[in-house]
């Protein structure tokens, strides 16, 4: 299966049991085995951009008691693992360069699936939000670690924005690639 086994051989390798994934380009939404016992769970609207999708070792892909696929751009994937309801959330935001009213759009889709999972479940967002945290925390202690790079610029601002409303830590809670 080419990409898809060799993404299953390096999660192997390190370890990994859940990965959410972005700019997937695959269209359709399915689930399939990449192989080395993993399966992907993914949601695409076009083939050619976008694309979000979570992949789970075996064993969890027996856990899934619900998969959200709100848009290519964001899509959940619930689990139930002993006994513990876990929110698995994929989102890949709008790059620099597009339009505001898609920026628009995939923070309210955002906001939205985040709302839906209620407080007494564990939330897990991995996600390439395309910004910078940055370094400090001063006013944002409750939601933020101290530890950060660069400069915060607006999309992580709306990210401690989320954060705040949901009043969640950024690294106990979110997982971002950048």
């Amino acid at each position: 299966m080419g990409k898809g086994r060799e993404v299953a051989d390096m999660i192997e390798r390190r370890k990994v049991e859940m990965l959410c994934v972005q700019e997937t380009k695959w269209k359709g939404s399915r689930a399939r085995n990449i192989g080395g016992g993993f399966k992907l769970l993914y949601h695409g609207v076009d083939g050619k951009r976008n694309g979000v999708g979570v992949i789970l070792k075996k064993e969890y892909s027996k856990c899934v008691v619900e998969v959200k696929r709100v848009s290519d751009r964001v899509m959940k994937v619930k689990l139930e693992v002993e006994g513990v309801m876990i929110n698995v959330i994929s989102a890949y935001a709008p790059q620099v360069g597009c339009e505001m009213e898609k920026k628009k759009k995939f923070w309210s889709e955002l906001d939205e699936v985040v709302e839906g999972v209620p407080k007494n479940e564990r939330l897990v967002i991995g996600a390439d939000f395309d910004g910078h945290v940055g370094e400090g925390n001063r006013g944002d202690e409750k939601v933020m670690g101290r530890y950060g790079l660069k400069e915060r610029n607006v999309k992580e601002k709306m990210v401690v924005d989320l954060e705040r409303r949901r009043r969640f830590l950024v690294p106990r809670i979110i997982c971002c690639i950048y």
